[in-house]
């Protein structure tokens, strides 16, 4: 090559490294960000989730893009964690849609409902049956967008201080649990209350109510339930496979460069599987302490699940009367639900029943 040439190539590629190199910085800007949870730290699947999905986001993009994850309280109570993202007082938060059904009932559909979906059928809607972008038309009326990041799968009916045998035992029962399930069970008797997982211990323990449901046997081990409660019930019938939500202020979200919001994406995926797959590894051994310390445990009669269901669908027919929104997120789901069911029915239920009863047999 001749040395004109030479130069001529040279000084080419020195221009337009000199314009690539701004593009790339540019497309890699240095981001920090503020989540907050609604969970406390002592609860290291449910908030560690959301520690899991800050640590991928910052190993994605070679810690440029940073986002600092804040326990319940320490900047706004657990069940503010969605307003403080909605009014940019922090730009994410890690929570569960459900808690925020006095903004409007249709929140809770896109966590669980009960008699919904199990994690996997969750999970299913969400990504390909169009539960996303559903969810994403609604959240955008609030300022925010959604993904899901995290499950605990079938939860546990939680902890009570007497035995439930009929429908006539709930009558007047005063248990922790909020939401649209509360709004089930008090159609069956229950008095439901509201309070935030730190507070649930000590009112149990004082008799202030006779009842609480959490998560399953690792969490609700760790808050110490087992101590102030003998009777463990079980399915949780109200949280078949509820998702949490990385919540991101949708401004925020936009002003981000295409490549972070994939990273945040993806992060976000991973974290959702990372929390199944932990709770499935822990709530077996945890199960088996509780038992052995003296947990007493117990399925909800065939009586109370009918009874529920019959108020769960009562339920959503008066909602439904008065909220398109809900109407149309509900039946949505239902269809999808049923489709499901039907395919279970003949392959993972099959198995899975087979599996169990073989289980102990030698």
């Amino acid at each position: 090559m001749k040395r004109r040439d030479f130069l001529k190539v040279s000084a080419t590629g020195a221009a337009a490294a000199a314009v690539a190199s701004p593009a790339i910085a540019q497309s890699a800007p240095e981001i920090k960000w503020r989540m907050t949870s609604s969970f406390p730290k002592s609860l290291d699947t449910i908030y560690g989730g959301g520690d899991y999905f800050a640590k991928q986001v910052a190993e994605m993009t070679d810690n440029k893009f940073q986002i600092q994850l804040f326990a319940a309280g320490e900047i706004v109570p657990g069940l503010q964690a969605l307003d403080a993202t909605a009014n940019n007082t922090v730009e994410m938060s890690h929570t569960v849609s459900y808690y925020y059904v006095g903004k409007d009932p249709t929140f809770a559909i896109f966590a669980s409902v009960p008699f919904g979906l199990n994690a996997r059928q969750q999970n299913s809607w969400l990504y390909q049956g169009g539960g996303n972008e559903l969810a994403n038309e609604f959240f955008k009326k609030f300022g925010v967008i959604s993904f899901p990041c995290g499950n605990t799968g079938t939860q546990m009916g939680g902890w009570f201080r007497k035995e439930i045998k009929t429908v006539a035992d709930l009558a007047g029962l005063k248990m922790r649990i909020g939401g649209i399930a509360g709004q089930v069970l008090q159609k069956v008797g229950v008095v439901p209350q509201q309070l935030a997982g730190g507070d649930v211990y000590p009112s149990l323990e004082k008799g202030t109510i006779d009842a609480a449901e959490w998560v399953g046997p690792y969490d609700d081990e760790r808050l110490g339930f087992q101590k102030v409660a003998k009777y463990y019930y079980y399915p949780g019938f109200w949280e078949g496979g509820p998702t949490v939500h990385a919540f991101c202020n949708l401004e925020k979200w936009n002003t981000l460069p295409k490549t972070y919001q994939a990273v945040l994406t993806n992060a976000a995926a991973n974290a959702n599987t990372w929390m199944t797959a932990r709770y499935d590894m822990q709530n077996p051994t945890a199960l088996k302490r509780l038992v052995a310390g003296g947990t007493q445990l117990r399925p909800f009669s065939n009586e109370i699940l009918d009874a529920c269901l019959k108020a769960t669908n009562e339920l959503w027919s008066e909602i439904s009367a008065k909220n398109p929104d809900f109407k149309k997120t509900i039946e949505t789901m239902q269809a999808y639900r049923s489709d499901e069911y039907l395919w279970w029915q003949v392959a993972e239920y099959t198995y899975d029943t087979f599996m169990i009863r073989s289980r102990t047999r030698g």
